[in-house]
């Protein structure tokens, strides 16, 4: 491994004999890296070893310079990483403390690469509609038809004269699909058949109440049935008030809306839907017209997700118990089939912002790339160089890799000019996400496990307002895991700045005190279970802990939002039908092959609420807490009941209590009167026995 350093001029202060201690590598300090000491860095090129640049500012210098180098390994063989060491501290208040942080950053940069996930193929031709009117519609058709076959659903306004695209109109219902595969659905029903309307304007001139605009429709509120367009057209015969309304269907690879309002609802649009409801004059006008012209041809992207149906707790029996991925994807991605007792994630509408994986409380759905082991590796690697390097109150800072690392650029050159400025503290350690809805309470607890004092999850406005929530949500649960057992201070926190007028928030809000952490740093690996990440984290930080809460409760109460919990069991409604049992899908509820008992194991339970929802008593309430006990993770007994005898043969066949409800509930049923009602005191042999033994009984050969 090669790791060049540059101190930008001299504007930063860097160490490298302690950065070199840390990444056990002889460093050489450079100050102008990308200029006078560029030698060195095409040395590097042309070795073998792994090469770390620790600068993004000049990231594509170094690209086309490694290309331009004689003997230079390819980056397809050997590609560079980046590491931002100025703004994330170097330009900052503290930049002279901040050589443990620098050292995990470049450390954390040397690891392996994502393992390859499956991947997600879009095909595109490049057939784009255009919905608007028409006459902005043919101007935006203008700037991209050379690239794009255009056709134009017409919403009004005036067209060109000349017929250059073709233009459908008509009520729009419904647009579905996503990039290359888009269904537009459309019905038609005005007099004036676009496709023989020759834009003659005979109609629009012979029509006495100007009912007819340039966009070659009829404004039928208006028409008041003169009928003189219908004799102006009638070479063409493009118009018709007889005819029938018409249902259309047509595919496209590209939509471009220009209404105020888009034809999809959700937060996250499809890929290869574009909205500007500014028309051109929105200020993401171009930028979106020339993503548009690059959308031929075909593209992948990683399948972020992998779903295991055997542990999802979305139903049962056709009842809906956790609904949390349904509810909270923002690109309507995921979709219930109760039937089957599972989701359905939809992969070509998956942005892959993570979140589903995060409220998910099971595990059922998990974030595939990067795997969560290896986010637990990076997360292991940055804290536990922090600590070697001689950091001390680590602070992670989540946050997404183009907004958020943009703001945390500008808060760094904010600081190198101006000194109000604090910048990056040298304890605060960024770790860019692809989403920050993407990690959630396993992995929070795992990093403040492995010795983060704080885990900031940093938003700037681009994320579904259900994410915001969602996250302060599982916040709200991990700080009253770590409250609850001692550690003080505020150890998770959700910190929002949407652009350069925040930064002095967020400079304020990143100087936060430090909050106590755990005093032994723990060592277990993230696992690709989530519930198993989960146990491990808490049973560290429950430990860790023991000495400061020599007394206390049992259990500490949770937010309702929590993914961990008991239930309480009503035993007066409970008949120990043992529905509850069927339904659970994390075999938290069991029952028992030798006795009528109802028996749990607080550890297994999710909270999805299916137990609660089955139970035909309504006996069954959530209790979200924590027990501390190693009682949490044994069966105990909920509820047992007295068995029922059968009065033949006296074999156990029920509970008494079960047994008897069922002969208060039928007892005054026609079907279930003398000996048909003594029958159910039965055991399932015995009854068979009674029917076929009693002659009183009619038989099939009696009729």
């Amino acid at each position: 491994m090669t790791t060049l350093i540059c101190n930008c001029n001299q504007t930063m202060p860097l160490n490298p004999k302690t950065l070199g201690e840390a990444l056990d590598e002889d460093l050489t300090l450079h100050t102008t890296l990308c200029r006078r000491d560029a030698p060195a860095f095409q040395k590097a090129c042309r070795s073998s070893d792994d090469l770390v640049v620790a600068c993004t500012q000049e990231s594509r210098l170094f690209t086309e310079l490694s290309e331009q180098t004689e003997g230079a390994v390819s980056l397809d063989v050997r590609p560079i990483r980046f590491v931002n060491l100025r703004e994330t501290g170097g330009w900052g208040r503290e930049a002279a403390q901040s050589t443990p942080k620098m050292a995990a950053l470049l450390t954390a940069a040397r690891l392996p690469e994502a393992e390859p996930v499956p991947t997600v193929t879009y095909t595109s031709e490049g057939r784009l509609l255009i919905i608007g009117a028409l006459e902005d519609a043919e101007r935006a058709a203008d700037l991209v038809a050379d690239a794009l076959d255009v056709t134009i659903m017409a919403t009004g306004g005036a067209g060109m004269q000349a017929r250059r695209y073709p233009v459908i109109a008509g009520e729009l219902p419904q647009v579905r699909g996503w990039l290359g595969a888009f269904e537009v659905q459309w019905r038609t029903s005005n007099p004036i058949d676009l496709d023989l309307c020759t834009r003659c304007n005979a109609c629009i001139a012979a029509c006495p109440e100007d009912a007819i605009g340039l966009d070659y429709q009829i404004d039928m509120d208006r028409c008041r049935s003169h009928r003189a367009c219908v004799k102006a057209c009638e070479a063409a015969g493009a118009i018709n008030f007889q005819r029938e309304p018409q249902s259309h269907s047509e595919s496209f690879d590209l939509v471009l809306d220009l209404r105020k309002t888009p034809a999809f609802t959700q937060h996250a649009l499809p890929q290869g839907y574009t909205h500007l409801p500014g028309g051109l004059g929105d200020a993401a006008a171009l930028q979106a017209l020339i993503r548009l012209r690059d959308l031929v041809g075909e593209f992948e992207k990683p399948k972020f997700f992998t779903y295991k149906q055997k542990l999802c707790a979305h139903g049962r029996n056709e009842q809906v118990g956790c609904n949390a991925c349904v509810d909270i994807c923002s690109a309507s991605a995921i979709s219930s089939d109760l039937k089957r007792n599972q989701i359905v994630v939809n992969p070509n509408l998956c942005v892959g912002c993570g979140t589903c994986t995060t409220v998910c409380p099971t595990g059922a759905l998990s974030y595939a790339y990067p795997r969560a082991s290896e986010q637990g590796v990076k997360l292991r690697t940055l804290l536990a160089t922090y600590a070697k390097a001689g950091g001390k109150d680590a602070a992670l800072l989540l946050h997404s890799q183009e907004a958020g690392a943009a703001l945390i650029g500008d808060l760094g050159r904010a600081a190198a000019l101006d000194k109000t400025v604090r910048g990056v503290p040298a304890r605060v350690i960024p770790l860019p996400l692809w989403h920050t809805a993407s990690m959630g309470l396993d992995v929070w607890l795992t990093a403040f496990a492995y010795g983060a004092s704080q885990v900031w999850v940093l938003m700037t406005g681009e994320e579904a307002p259900q994410y915001r929530d969602a996250v302060r949500e599982q916040m709200a649960v991990a700080q009253a895991i770590v409250s609850g057992l001692g550690y003080s201070g505020q150890h998770f926190q959700l910190l929002e700045a949407r652009d350069a007028r925040d930064l002095m928030a967020l400079d304020e809000a990143l100087g936060a005190a430090p909050a106590q952490g755990v005093s032994r740093r723990a060592s277990f690996a993230v696992q690709a279970d989530k519930r198993a990440t989960l146990e491990l984290a808490l049973d560290h930080v429950m430990q860790d802990s023991a000495a400061q809460r020599q007394t206390g409760p049992e259990a500490l109460p949770l937010p309702a939002a929590s993914l961990l919990g008991s239930i309480a069991v009503n035993p007066d409604a409970c008949t120990l039908c043992l529905s509850c049992v069927s339904a659970c899908p994390a075999s938290a509820l069991q029952d028992n092959a030798d006795r009528p008992q109802l028996r749990f194991i607080e550890k297994n339970c999710v909270q999805c609420g299916l137990c609660e929802k089955t139970c035909p008593e309504n006996a069954i309430t959530l209790q979200p807490r924590l027990l501390l006990t190693e009682q949490r993770k044994q069966l105990r007994v909920l509820n047992e009941a007295q068995p029922y005898q059968c009065v033949r043969c006296g074999k156990p066949f029920g509970t008494l209590k079960g047994i008897e409800v069922m002969l208060g509930k039928l007892s005054g049923h026609a079907m279930f009167q003398g000996e048909a009602l003594e029958r159910l005191k039965m055991c399932g042999d015995c009854r068979v026995v009674d029917i076929y033994s009693n002659p009183g009984e009619t038989r099939i050969t009696d009729l």
